[in-house]
């Protein structure tokens, strides 16, 4: 169904300069991690045999539990889970929001890299188990960044007036999108089992907590994919510790800005600053930073105040009520999983290394961190556009100023008046070094008529360009469209389209492309080419 090709990343610009020197294993950048994202890496630290006394049968305990919020956990899904609990099982974690029906298509792309990872380890490591794990950020409170998605050119949006963790919110509102949904899909069999897909999760499941486990469940359950819902008491429960630490005593706050000062030194921009206190206080319609105000904390935005005393009970009786922000959740991530990588985008990459010396500070093992796959799709249609105009499909991750630019250059269509600018220069010299030992105040009269030839020439260079820009105009076009689809919006089609955009096209298989063609230790973006 699909070509692919590579290009470096560096061609294609996805990454910051932060992750792309530290893929380029640039030296400054190695106290910021502890293993490389490469097959030796992975050797190197299972050697050292981490999580020797991880409590595993606890944890597997837990994860059975939860799947039984739904109904549709895979038997491979089970199984993982159970492997989990009985021997040395190593867990490989992306996490994500809770967007509606996925949200933009690298949310598949970062899950297959993810479920790739594992299978690619266990070839390496046979005597150990891989399991893939999607971590679901259910307390994230952020509405407005998961509420919608784009399709075909429409956008699907869910308004509420709902507040609090997202994971919390109820779904029986998701009713009122189906009519948008019908537009935006079309009608198709594989429209068709999308919109039903979208009913039975979201309407048949009364919680977004629910529906997107069900969700990820039916789209990657195949692949024994383990979904964790990071709000759960019995996790909470093992990180009091680490709530204590962050809040009493701004244990994260002192060591993460100790690595922040670190990188700004050396140039790069901080990703997230810490805080004092990197928790939240949680209960349904409501999460708020709890700050230390005198002797007491308070929950911005509330009337709630605990005392000293206060706090450490909530935090020992009622963990559940602690929430971890941006800062805490890896920690809480590496406390509560045998986990030995993270998969994640440029983004979060770069945050994750702002993190290596509270890691180390608080004992906890800092995983491998590994970009996730980076994907564009050139269905037919395009790849005619791009072959007709002679491009590569590289070039159009440069700008469309620039590739109109060359293709003008390239097919004779740029008017060009550099010969006549250089003799009218020559001219305007020579009359300045005859009239200047008459009158040097005269040289301005000279400079200001060199100025406006050269102006007139400017305007009439302008005019002729554009004529023969209007003779390009279909090519031009067809450049627009191209960077259009492959740039919708300005930004990458993965981070824009929603998946079900090239699934209503390409259907299931499209899906078994993905994981097929994709390698997680390629480090280059990816470009599946339609065949024709």
């Amino acid at each position: 169904m699909f070509q692919h090709k590579t290009i470096d990343f560096k061609h294609s610009g996805v990454l910051n300069k932060l992750v792309q020197q530290y893929l380029d294993k640039e030296e400054t950048l190695r106290s910021f991690y502890s293993y490389y994202p490469d097959k030796e890496g992975f050797a190197h630290l299972l050697k050292t045999e981490p999580y020797k006394t991880f409590d595993r049968t606890l944890l597997s305990e837990i994860l059975v539990e939860q799947t039984k919020s739904v109904h549709n956990t895979s038997e491979k899904t089970l199984t993982n889970i159970s492997k989990i609990g009985s021997g040395m099982a190593y867990t490989v974690t992306s996490g994500h929001q809770l967007c509606l029906f996925t949200g933009p298509l690298y949310f598949i792309y970062k899950l297959f890299s993810t479920i790739n990872l594992a299978e690619a380890l266990k070839k390496e490591h046979p005597e150990h188990e891989f399991i893939p794990v999607y971590w679901m950020a259910t307390e994230d409170h952020d509405f407005a960044e998961v509420n919608h998605f784009h399709s075909a050119g429409k956008t699907v949006r869910w308004e509420s007036n709902q507040s609090g963790a997202v994971g919390f919110f109820n779904t029986s509102e998701l009713n009122r999108v189906l009519a948008e949904l019908r537009e935006a899909f079309g009608k198709s069999e594989n429209s068709d089992y999308l919109i039903d897909l979208f009913e039975r999760a979201y309407l048949k499941n009364n919680t977004l907590s629910k529906a997107t486990r069900y969700l990820v469940n039916e789209l990657f359950g195949a692949y024994g994919l383990v979904v964790l819902d990071c709000d759960d008491a019995a996790f909470k429960q093992q990180f009091k510790e680490q709530f204590k630490a962050d809040i009493f005593e701004n244990r994260s706050y002192d060591l993460v800005n100790e690595q922040c000062k670190k990188l700004e030194a050396l140039n790069y921009p901080i990703q997230v600053n810490a805080r004092p206190i990197n928790c939240f206080y949680m209960e349904e319609q409501l999460r708020a930073r709890i700050e230390k105000v005198g002797d007491g904390f308070t929950v911005v935005g509330t009337e709630l105040h605990f005392s000293e005393t206060e706090m450490h009970e909530l935090i020992d009786e009622h963990p559940e009520k602690i929430s971890p922000n941006v800062v805490l959740r890896p920690l809480y991530q590496q406390c509560i999983l045998p986990n030995i990588a993270y998969v994640g985008g440029p983004g979060e990459l770069a945050y994750w290394l702002e993190f290596k010396k509270m890691f180390d500070g608080l004992g906890v093992l800092f995983p491998i961190l590994m970009p996730r796959n980076f994907v564009s799709i050139v269905d037919k249609n395009t790849q005619r556009k791009i072959d007709k105009l002679k491009f590569k499909e590289e070039d159009f991750f440069k700008s469309e100023h620039d590739l109109i630019q060359e293709f003008q250059e390239a097919n004779n269509r740029v008017f060009e008046l550099d010969e006549e600018h250089e003799k009218i220069k020559q001219v305007y010299a020579k009359i300045r070094e005859k009239i200047s030992p008459l009158d040097k105040t005269l040289n301005g009269s000279v400079a200001a008529e060199s100025k406006r030839v050269w102006n007139g020439l400017d305007r009439l260079l302008k005019k002729g360009n554009k004529a023969l820009r209007r003779k390009s105009e279909t090519e031009i076009n067809q450049i627009h469209a191209i960077k259009t689809n492959l740039f919708p919006g300005g930004i990458p089609q993965e981070r824009h389209e929603n998946f079900s955009s090239l699934y209503i096209q390409y259907g299931p298989d499209l899906f078994s492309e993905i994981k097929k063609r994709t390698d997680p230790f390629l480090l280059k973006q990816n470009l599946f080419i339609e065949n024709h």
